[in-house]
C-alpha cells in the first residue's frame, strides 16, 4: 500500500503497487456491505462481469478476493484527476473541442462496458478520470451490487444507488435499466463539463427536487456550446429509445476522435496532468505504516512449456497473448523450439485416432507427380495458426481450420474454410481450380458465414489466396502477409463433443447455455438469458472439441433479443471440463466465467 486516495459509498480507495511493480488502485468494502450475504453475492457476480471489460477507455478490474473477510477489488490506476475536480476546482469549463474529444472517449468506454452486458448505472464527473490520451471511465457495474442489497442496508449506511444530479429518467423511477440509461448520463456529463453547473440543477435545492425534474423538467442547457447542444440535447430525451446510442455517438464525434493522437486538453491542463503521472515514479511504500488489508494482484498465467521444450529461468507472469489464447482454445500451440511448429489438433477423438491419418480420404484425380514420388495427399481435415509478417500485428495468432475434398474434379466444391480469430468467426467454401504436383489452386471463394457480417467484405475475403501446398505431410496456406502451416487432423467421429459436456448450464452471472452434439461448423450451443441487465438469446458453432476443452464460434442473437443492446457477441467461447457437474466458460481476455449443471 502506497497512500489512501478517498472514500465512497462502497469503502476506502487505496493507491498500491503489485509485487511486480504495477501501480493499481484497491477498493476495499466497508464493514456494513461485508456482513450482509446479499451483497456479497452481488459483489463477485459484478466481479466477474466486470473482468470482461477490457480495452483503452477503462480501469480494468486485475484481481480481487470477494470472500475475504473485507473485500477487495484492484483495478489499473489511472494517474490523473476526475473530471468534477478539474471543473469545480482546477480549471473550470473544459472547451468545445474538448467537450468533444471527451464524448468520443466516453462513447468508446461504453462501447467496450456494454460489449460485456454491464450497464455502468453511476457515470458521473467523479467517475471519468482524465489523463494525457483520453478519459478514462472507473467503477463500471459495481453499483448493481449495491443496488441488490436489502432497503434496511442501504438506509442504515445512507448509500445512495447512482448520484441524483446524475441519474436517467428511468432509473429514477426503478426501471430496468438497459445501455440508454448511460447514454443519457453522457448527456448530463458532457453538460457539465462545458458549463461547470449541472442541467437538473443541485442537491442544495433537495434530491427529490432534482430527481423530480430529471424525470418531468427539460434541461437547463445554457451555456452549452452550439456545436454540441444538438449531440447534448439528444441524450438527454425523456424517452430512451429516442436517445442515439453509442454507435451514434461514435459517429456524430468522429472528428475528435482521440486515437489520433492529437492534444484533446487545453495545454495548461495537460501539463498538470504530467506533473501528476511523473510523481508516481517517486511513490514509495511507507515502512512503518501497517496495511489495511492484504492485497495479491495475479495476473493471468502464461500457458505450461510444451513437453520437450526448455523452461529456462523463471520469469514473472505476462499477460497472457493471443496465441496462447488460441492454444487453449483449440489445442494449437506454438513451441519454443521454432517460430512456427504446430501440435496436431485432435478432434474429438483420442489415443491412436489423433494420429495423422486424416489424409486416408485424399483422392489423386487430376493430379501427377514425379517419377518415385507418391502423389501428394490434399484430403482430410487440416489446421494450424495464422502466422504474419507484418511487424506491428506479430503477436496476432489466429486459427485457421480447411477441410478439403482431395477427390473433388475441377469446378466442384473441394475445400471447406473455418477461420476464427479474436472477433471474427468465418466459414467459407471453395472450388477446385487445378491440382498439379504438390499443388492445389482454388478458383473462387464464397462466404457462408461472417461473425460479424461486416468481415464479409473483410477478415472473411480469401479471393486474395493463392490455394494450398502440399509438403513432408503437412499443406501450406497463404494469403497477403498470411501464413498458414497446416498439420491434418484426426479422423472427423460422430460425436465430437464429448457426452459429458452435453446438457444445460447455469451461469454465475446469469442465464443459461444448453449444449448438444453436433459436426464441427454447426450449432451446438443456445444461450437463453445471457447477461446481467437484459435478455440476451442466441446460438453459437462447434469450432473444436477434445477430451477436456469445447470451443464455439461467437455468439449470434436470435430475433427475440431486442436490437442496439450490449450483449455479448463478437468473441469466441472456450469451455474447460472443470467437474460433473462444473464448467468453465472463458473468454479470449482471460475472463472466466463458471457454469453449474441443470438438474
Amino acid at each position: 500500500m502506497l497512500a489512501r486516495l478517498g472514500a465512497g459509498g462502497m469503502g476506502r480507495v487505496y493507491l498500491a503497487r503489485s509485487e511486480g511493480g504495477r501501480t493499481v488502485a484497491v477498493k476495499v468494502v466497508r464493514a456494513e456491505f461485508a456482513q450482509h450475504p446479499e451483497f456479497r453475492r452481488r459483489f463477485a457476480l459484478e466481479v466477474t462481469a466486470a473482468r470482461r471489460v477490457g480495452g483503452s477507455w477503462t480501469a480494468s478490474v486485475l484481481d480481487a478476493d470477494t470472500d475475504a473477510a473485507t473485500p477487495w477489488v484492484a483495478t489499473g490506476y489511472v494517474p490523473g484527476p476526475d473530471l468534477h475536480s478539474v471543473v469545480a476546482k482546477e480549471h473550470g469549463p473544459l472547451p468545445e473541442y474538448s467537450v468533444r474529444a471527451l464524448a468520443n472517449g466516453l462513447a468508446h468506454a461504453l462501447h467496450t462496458i456494454h460489449g460485456a452486458a454491464l450497464v455502468h448505472r453511476d457515470l458521473k464527473p467523479s467517475n471519468i478520470l482524465l489523463t494525457i490520451d483520453g478519459p478514462r471511465v472507473i467503477d463500471f457495474g459495481i453499483a448493481r451490487a449495491l443496488d441488490m442489497v436489502a432497503d434496511g442496508v442501504r438506509t442504515h449506511t445512507g448509500a445512495v444507488i447512482g448520484s441524483p444530479g446524475f441519474m436517467s429518467p428511468e432509473q429514477v423511477r426503478g426501471h430496468r435499466l438497459t445501455p440508454a440509461s448511460d447514454v443519457f448520463c453522457v448527456g448530463t456529463v458532457l453538460a457539465y463539463a462545458a458549463t461547470g453547473h449541472m442541467p437538473f440543477g443541485t442537491e442544495d435545492s433537495g434530491v427529490h427536487a432534482v430527481m423530480f425534474r430529471i424525470a418531468e423538467e427539460e434541461p437547463d442547457l445554457t451555456g452549452v456550446p452550439p456545436g454540441i447542444l444538438e449531440l447534448v440535447r439528444g441524450c438527454l430525451a425523456k424517452d430512451p429509445t429516442e436517445r442515439p446510442t453509442v454507435d451514434h455517438l461514435l459517429a456524430w464525434t468522429a472528428d475528435a476522435d482521440i486515437e489520433n493522437g492529437h492534444p484533446w486538453l487545453p495545454g495548461p491542463l495537460l501539463a498538470a496532468l504530467g506533473r501528476h503521472a511523473a510523481q508516481l515514479l517517486d511513490a514509495d511504500a511507507p515502512a512503518h505504516e501497517p496495511r489495511p488489508v492484504a492485497v495479491r494482484i495475479a495476473p493471468p498465467q502464461p500457458p505450461a512449456p510444451t513437453s520437450g521444450a526448455s523452461q529456462g529461468p523463471t520469469r514473472r507472469p505476462r499477460r497472457r497473448s493471443r496465441s496462447a489464447w488460441i492454444a487453449a482454445a483449440t489445442g494449437v500451440a506454438v513451441t519454443a523450439a521454432t517460430a512456427v511448429v504446430l501440435t496436431q489438433l485432435p478432434d474429438g477423438n483420442t489415443g491412436d485416432d489423433q494420429q495423422a491419418d486424416a489424409g486416408s480420404t485424399s483422392g489423386a484425380r487430376g493430379g501427377s507427380a514425379s517419377p518415385g514420388q507418391k502423389p501428394a495427399k490434399f484430403g482430410g481435415a487440416w489446421a494450424g495458426l495464422v502466422q504474419r509478417t507484418d511487424s506491428s500485428i506479430s503477436d496476432e495468432h489466429e486459427y485457421l481450420r480447411v477441410d478439403v475434398d482431395g477427390a473433388a474434379a475441377r469446378g466442384e466444391k473441394a475445400a471447406e474454410f473455418l477461420y476464427l480469430s479474436k472477433d471474427t468467426y468465418c466459414k467459407v467454401e471453395s472450388r477446385l481450380g487445378s491440382k498439379q504436383g504438390n499443388t492445389m489452386t482454388l478458383a473462387s471463394f464464397d462466404v457462408v458465414k461472417a461473425v460479424p457480417a461486416t468481415a464479409a467484405r473483410g477478415a472473411c475475403d480469401l479471393s486474395r489466396s493463392g490455394g494450398l501446398k502440399s509438403s513432408a505431410g503437412r499443406l501450406t496456406w497463404a494469403m497477403g502477409d498470411m501464413t498458414v502451416e497446416l498439420k491434418p487432423m484426426a479422423r472427423p467421429s460422430g460425436r465430437p463433443v464429448p457426452d459429458k459436456f452435453l446438457g444445460t448450464w447455469r451461469s454465475e452471472i446469469q442465464g443459461t447455455l444448453t449444449i448438444k452434439q453436433g459436426a464441427v461448423g454447426t450449432k451446438v450451443g443456445t444461450y437463453t438469458g445471457w447477461s446481467i441487465d437484459w435478455r440476451c438469446n442466441g446460438t453459437s458453432e462447434l469450432v473444436s472439441a477434445t477430451k477436456s476443452v469445447v470451443t464455439l464460434s461467437p455468439l449470434e442473437l436470435d430475433a427475440s433479443t431486442p436490437k442496439n443492446i450490449g450483449c455479448p457477441r463478437g468473441v469466441p467461447q472456450t469451455i474447460t471440463w472443470k467437474s460433473k457437474n462444473q464448467l468453465e466458460l472463458r473468454y479470449p481476455e482471460s475472463i472466466a466465467v463458471r457454469l453449474t449443471r441443470v438438474g
